[in-house]
């Protein structure tokens, strides 16, 4: 579709499971603006709604062309992906009225709202992160694009501008290891490891939602509090002094029967499980180039 640069402004959504996230571009190519708002998604669709409104209320009052990519289809809201892509599309269609919308279906590239068919859903699923990708590799001639975000990571390798992954839905990305789901914030500690180090012994970690990696990252100072949008486990406040006393109960205990630093010990020990993961999913998809 072919726009006066001069007077359009390009919003691009990414509509998540958990996050809202927008940028604002203006016509001479700038990013004038980004924004991201928590948006539960699973609780329903107006939370989306609200989310949507908000971003909306703070963008220009002018000529607008609204592009959207999702995850969001994913959520246990929906009886599947494709309800989940239909009543997403839907409600961007009534929250933004009479103004243009275009939808990111990956390989099939930008489509109208208005012409979303059942052969687009594949594709439009779950394809936010081949949106950042395949711009990166337009910029670069070769890397590896890393992706951590608040509930997963994205791996994908391209050389020569052109994207060598194996997968492209998230079933075929998590067999390929180019989908793995650690995350900085939401993920829950018990997915991330089994045991750790602790007081010099190998201790079991329990298999409860106790913590997240929002608290290891908040004990390690890694975690802006901008990106932490997320609830915590049991509710109660984002500040050091909570988070020790969550990690504390993942391993049986309570927050004062140690001090505080080995807390933070143990937060960077969690830590490194999950940087290990990455790692390790990351030099799985560069041997592919050795082979």
């Amino acid at each position: 579709m072919q726009t006066n640069a001069a007077t359009t402004h390009i919003i691009g959504w990414d509509i998540g499971g958990a996050h809202l996230k927008a940028a604002w571009v203006s016509g001479d190519s700038k990013v004038r603006a980004v924004y991201q708002e928590p948006s539960p998604l699973w609780q329903g669709l107006d939370k989306l709604k609200q989310a949507l409104t908000k971003i909306l209320a703070d963008l220009p009052d002018q000529r607008l062309l609204h592009v959207i990519t999702m995850s969001g289809e994913l959520v246990d809201l929906f009886a599947d992906r494709a309800e989940g892509v239909v009543e997403i599309i839907a409600l961007a269609q009534r929250v933004l009225a009479q103004q243009t919308l275009l939808v990111y279906a990956g390989r099939q590239g930008l489509i109208s709202a208005l012409n979303v068919g059942a052969e687009h859903i594949d594709d439009i699923a779950s394809a936010n992160w081949l949106a950042s990708v395949t711009y990166v590799a337009a910029q670069l001639e070769k890397g590896l694009f890393v992706d951590i975000g608040s509930t997963t990571t994205d791996i994908s390798l391209w050389h020569q501008h052109q994207l060598d992954v194996v997968g492209y839905t998230d079933f075929q990305r998590l067999g390929s290891d180019e989908l793995v789901y650690p995350g900085m914030v939401r993920t829950a500690v018990m997915a991330v490891t089994q045991s750790v180090p602790f007081a010099g012994k190998e201790i079991g970690v329990m298999s409860e939602y106790f913590a997240t990696m929002a608290d290891v990252y908040r004990l390690t100072h890694e975690l802006n509090e901008q990106h932490d949008q997320s609830d915590t486990a049991d509710g109660n406040a984002k500040i050091e002094q909570a988070s020790m006393r969550r990690l504390a109960r993942m391993i049986g205990c309570d927050a004062d029967d140690f001090p505080a630093e080995q807390w933070r010990q143990l937060a960077y020990a969690i830590r490194k499980q999950q940087l290990d993961r990455i790692q390790s999913a990351c030099e799985k998809q560069l041997l592919r180039t050795e082979s």
